[in-house]
């Protein structure tokens, strides 16, 4: 209860939220890195999933190959990352992990929102005259839209998490204030910046489950 109410202590020092090593500025660097990271895993696995999802083809073999980097530690590609040449180009090492730590939940759900659309729909859609691309845009990808988003959420919420080993390549972030306190040998700071952590990724989480309850009114619209 001591180590607790020492991280209150710190959480409510104003001096420990202000300045460049302060906390809002380090939420403002994890933010900008979560949502680069998210949206360039986005532009990756999102196309690919709907395409594949329409044309019902070589689906299951992406995603089987995209879930293997599940078993592969972000933190051991960012190491492997950080030896090889790409480590001196700044923080492309810690954006590259994430990214592909975010692909397989964004690539297996739009593939299954994709393929979970009801057939009869989508031949009704072609009996109407509809080209390949008006059944992706106007039927599938409204009605998949929830499974989608949930992909997305999943990989937001990961992404908020994991970011923090951007402070072991020397990067911003959350993390730079759990990695201060293990030099600091201060537990109430590692404390506190874990906290902050899970609080980001909640109010993440709580963001995005907003958005998922808009997500069948927009299928029903499509």
């Amino acid at each position: 209860m001591n180590t607790l109410s020492q991280a209150w202590d710190w959480l409510t020092t104003s001096a420990n939220w202000s300045g460049e090593g302060g906390v809002w500025n380090r939420l403002v660097e994890h933010l900008f890195l979560t949502v680069v990271c998210l949206l360039l895993s986005c532009l990756v696995a999102l196309p690919v999933a709907l395409v594949l999802g329409h044309l019902g083809r070589g689906g299951a073999l992406a995603v089987n190959i995209s879930n293997v980097g599940r078993a592969v530690p972000t933190f051991a590609v960012l190491v492997l990352l950080l030896l090889s040449p790409i480590g001196s180009y700044g923080y492309w090492p810690t954006v590259i992990a994430l990214v592909l730590f975010a692909v397989p939940p964004l690539l297996t759900n739009a593939y299954v929102g994709m393929r979970g659309v009801d057939q009869d729909v989508v031949r009704a859609a072609r009996g109407m005259g509809m080209t390949g691309t008006q059944m992706l845009l106007r039927v599938e990808l409204p009605l998949a839209m929830p499974l989608i988003l949930t992909g997305v959420r999943i990989a937001a919420v990961q992404l908020v998490a994991t970011a923090t080993i951007a402070a072991l390549a020397g990067g911003g972030g959350l993390g730079r204030i759990i990695t201060a306190g293990f030099n600091l040998a201060s537990t109430p700071q590692v404390v506190a910046g874990a906290v902050l952590v899970a609080a980001f990724a909640l109010l993440v989480e709580a963001v995005f489950v907003g958005a998922e309850r808009l997500a069948p009114s927009w299928g029903r619209r499509g």
